[in-house]
């Protein structure tokens, strides 16, 4: 493949470079595709690839940071001290 002078990501990643991108391991990265939370890849001839665009979609509807206000979490003494 001719490489080119612009700098750009990947659209499609390999199921490696997924799991990467999205910051888990192979093994939970096929366990959230197996169970919804991951997109399935396209298939193109021999090669399975995923679609970064798909990923972050994805990755945004996970629960996290919009569920519980740390602020109003720190407030109620909840957390552990080390």
């Amino acid at each position: 493949m001719k490489s080119d002078s612009l700098s750009y990501p990947p659209r499609g990643l390999s199921r490696e470079e997924a799991a990467r991108y999205v910051g888990v391991g192979i093994t939970k990265f096929d366990q959230m595709v197996a169970d919804h939370r991951m997109p399935k890849p396209k298939k193109v001839d021999g090669r399975v690839i995923w679609d970064r665009l798909k990923l972050e979609a994805a990755f945004g509807e996970l629960p996290g940071d919009d569920e519980e206000n740390i602020v109003d979490f720190l407030l109620q003494g909840n957390h552990r001290r080390e």
